[in-house]
């Protein structure tokens, strides 16, 4: 075999290699987003509900107001002089995913342009190592890291990242919490979103179909008192043993459920990106066997050709 068809039926054999590698990480990944996505589903249920409790005792009995000074779930309600902005970034651990990590990062750039944060006055907690090691190459100041997030993460698992950030808001290590991540919207498309954790804040409490709400209403159709969650909030409640200690328990799940969530979302549409991702490099290698295929028949084709016409020339030179 010529040295040129060889090359081309090894280049064949080597794509049609990695075409079986992605379309197995394919499998997985769709297999993942598959299991992800139904436990997602019993954790959004349990979010809106706390969600919508926590949202109604604000407005209706001031809670925030009436919660201990001492108490370290009701100061996640204070706001204070803004010195130090924090941002957790949520990324993945390995490649692979597309452009989901680097959809994050430039979010969170764009974030930092935006509000003139700088590597002085922004600390960042990382989630994964992709964006743990982007900003550390760049000399910003990570003061909490983690990575090796289950690809289904449970509860327990991301509990000890929601307490440290807590307490270093109430430390004061930050007075300001943004969280960035990809948002899971379906297979295809997924988007970042940008959300004000910290500290909570009535508007932070309401839903997205409340605050597309809000943002549609006109100037004369909001409330007089200018308090956002008048118009979107009316139960009441009555408190056993008190109101500060149902609004501190509350809150707590509030907060762990909030970054769980997001923990969740971003887990969710990494396995979406890599099985998407996987799909494409699937397809491109199908492409690109089927370019070789017929550049391997052609050269072959031509060899033949040049074969007969060698022997008939050397039968006629006989004759």
């Amino acid at each position: 075999m010529p040295a040129s068809l060889a090359a081309v039926k090894h280049k064949i054999e080597s794509t049609k290699s990695t075409r079986q590698i992605t379309s197995a990480m394919q499998m997985v990944s769709t297999a993942k987003l598959n299991q992800i996505q139904h436990h997602t589903q019993t954790y959004e249920v349990y979010a809106e509900k706390v969600r919508q409790m926590l949202a109604d005792l604000v407005k209706s009995h001031s809670a925030t107001s009436a919660a201990s000074q001492d108490d370290v779930y009701a100061a996640l309600f204070k706001k204070r002089p803004v010195k130090k902005t924090g941002i957790l970034v949520i990324t993945s651990d390995r490649g692979l995913v597309g452009s989901y990590n680097s959809n994050i990062i430039k979010e969170t750039m764009s974030l930092m342009a935006k509000h003139n944060l700088t590597k002085d006055n922004t600390v960042f907690l990382t989630i994964g190592k992709t964006g743990t090691e982007f900003f550390k190459k760049r000399d910003m100041n990570i003061v909490y890291q983690y990575s090796g997030v289950s690809d289904v993460p449970f509860f327990r698992e991301v509990l000890p990242i929601v307490r440290t950030a807590v307490q270093m808001y109430n430390d004061g290590v930050f007075d300001e919490l943004y969280t960035v991540h990809s948002h899971y919207v379906n297979r295809i498309t997924s988007h970042v979103m940008v959300h004000d954790a910290l500290p909570i804040t009535e508007k932070s409490l309401l839903s997205e179909n409340e605050l597309a709400q809000l943002a549609t209403n006109d100037q004369q159709d909001k409330p007089a008192n200018g308090d956002v969650m008048t118009a979107h909030v009316s139960a009441e409640y009555e408190f056993e043993p008190s109101d500060t200690a149902i609004v501190s328990a509350l809150v707590e799940q509030y907060a762990e459920s909030a970054l769980y969530g997001a923990i969740l979302d971003a887990k969710t549409s990494e396995h979406s990106s890599s099985a998407n991702a996987m799909r494409s490099a699937t397809d491109n290698a199908d492409d690109i066997v089927s370019t070789l295929q017929l550049q391997y028949n052609r050269a072959r084709q031509a060899a033949i050709t040049t074969e007969i016409t060698e022997i008939t020339g050397g039968m006629t030179a006989q004759e």
